[in-house]
């Protein structure tokens, strides 16, 4: 009986071990606020869940290292890979790589060019970015009272996020209620905190002069504080907008500095693309495109979101 209950329980545990679910996951950059917190929003999920494995690689901003790390994954026999990619206009090729080895991709959190034709068992998991840079430049209009100058900081020009919130900005400045409000100046900090600062350095050397500064995400509006800190302006005297709601712009919005941030959730996005990818594995049916929604985050709601991101 002792040994019956022995092989029966082994029998199990190779049976358990057998249908383990290995996902592949390839992240644009490691060293990145935002994207750290999606990462672990992954791995912290895929904790919760039994026999699920995570092989998570950083592709260090490089289209060939990651196109590379997929065809990896697929030598591996992976059961889904997740993608966050490093240039969405890349993102054809690695869906071909993925289609052609009849294995599951999900992108999560930056939309690939090819979203409205993606082949089967491939799905796309973030926020809809049509709502980011709109409630962020809502705010920062209402901020302004419709009348102003302000200048915008895009985040890197090959990514469908940055030109989307961009987008979204103009569209909300052509509004009645905000058209008071020119953009000045508009320049790409490639989603980075130094280059963020160089760049509203170099606009303030050469004497520009703006009352709202509208940047597509949070390490660029950091940026922008500690120039404009380094300069002496008051931070009383300047709107600074962001998208993310990461920890650090959250702690310069409790100190007064940061106007407006939008909560992207991160976590959830990462929970979304691994549930997304081990149904496609699976072979069940998913949406094409999966939201998680943004929400607005100003001093008055701060507090709700300290915990978060």
């Amino acid at each position: 009986m002792k040994k019956f209950i022995l092989g029966t329980a082994m029998a199990v545990m190779m049976s358990t071990a057998a249908h383990a679910e290995t996902i592949g996951v390839s992240m644009a950059l490691f060293d990145d606020n935002f994207l750290t917190v999606l990462r672990n929003g992954m791995q912290d999920y895929a904790k919760t869940l039994n026999g699920v494995e995570l092989q998570i690689e950083d592709a260090q901003n490089d289209v060939a290292k990651q196109q590379s790390q997929i065809q990896n994954f697929i030598a591996a026999g992976v059961d889904a890979i997740i993608v966050n990619p490093v240039d969405t206009d890349a993102t054809a090729a690695m869906s071909k790589i993925a289609a052609d080895a009849g294995i599951p991709l999900v992108y999560v959190n930056r939309e690939p060019v090819n979203i409205d034709s993606l082949p089967e068992k491939q799905a796309f998991v973030a926020s809809n970015e049509m709502e980011s840079g709109t409630l962020e430049t809502q705010e920062v209009c209402k901020l302004l009272g419709g009348k102003g100058k302000a200048v915008v900081m895009m985040g890197e020009l090959s990514n469908q996020a940055a030109r989307m919130r961009t987008k979204d900005i103009h569209d909300v400045l052509a509004t009645d209620a905000c058209k008071g409000i020119e953009i000045i100046e508009e320049q790409t900090a490639n989603w980075s905190r130094t280059q963020g600062a160089d760049l509203v350095t170099n606009w303030l050397s050469a004497g520009l002069e703006f009352d709202a500064v509208i940047a597509n995400n949070d390490e660029m509006a950091i940026g922008a504080i500690q120039a404009l800190k380094a300069a002496g302006r008051s931070m009383d005297s300047v709107v600074i907008g962001g998208v993310d709601a990461t920890q650090d712009a959250l702690a310069a919005m409790a100190a007064g500095d940061l106007d407006v941030t939008v909560f992207q959730n991160a976590a959830g996005q990462g929970q979304g693309s691994v549930d997304t990818a081990l149904k496609l594995a699976k072979g069940e049916t998913v949406e094409k495109k999966v939201y998680i929604p943004f929400e607005l985050v100003t001093k008055e709601n701060l507090d709700k979101y300290q915990a978060k991101n």
